[in-house]
């Protein structure tokens, strides 16, 4: 009988070995591989359209609805006007993007240069992002004249 508990005991001891050395290696830090360098920068970027003319397209179904029946027209603001709003929003908002403040609301960046001629038509609609999202979210911007943030 001797020599069944000790080869009892011995497949005990192993079974146990086994189960520790499972847990050890389920409890080691599993590794994520670092995002591709395209992942790295989400960035919202200008481009022009077949007409050469600069676009910004926003993929959002309540937008198209902001613009038509709550902004204020385009003939209420000048092209100067909008690229100086737009150069201190696009300021604020890349800064709120890069510290992670507000994450739920800003996914990317905006690549702006206040030097390129984008036209009445573009620096209108990017304006108009930003009052968007106070419509939309109630994000408060700096840059936004009084009339364009208040929720409607």
């Amino acid at each position: 009988m001797s020599v069944f508990l000790y080869k009892f005991m011995r497949m005990k001891n192993s079974i146990l070995l086994l189960v520790v050395s499972f847990l050890s290696f389920s409890c080691t830090a599993q590794t994520v591989p670092a995002p591709k360098a395209d992942q790295e920068k989400s960035e919202m970027r200008p481009s022009k359209n077949e007409d050469g003319e600069w676009d910004l397209t926003v993929i959002d179904t309540q937008f198209d609805y902001f613009l038509n029946a709550v902004a204020k027209p385009v003939s209420q603001y000048s092209e100067s006007f909008l690229r100086s709003r737009n150069t201190l929003l696009v300021t604020e908002w890349n800064s709120y993007y890069s510290s992670g403040r507000y994450r739920n609301v800003i996914e990317s960046s905006i690549d702006y240069n206040p030097r390129e001629n984008y036209g009445l038509k573009f620096e209108y609609k990017l304006y108009q992002v930003f009052a968007y999202v106070n419509w939309k979210y109630g994000l408060r911007m700096n840059g936004l004249s009084g009339s364009d943030t208040t929720r409607y």
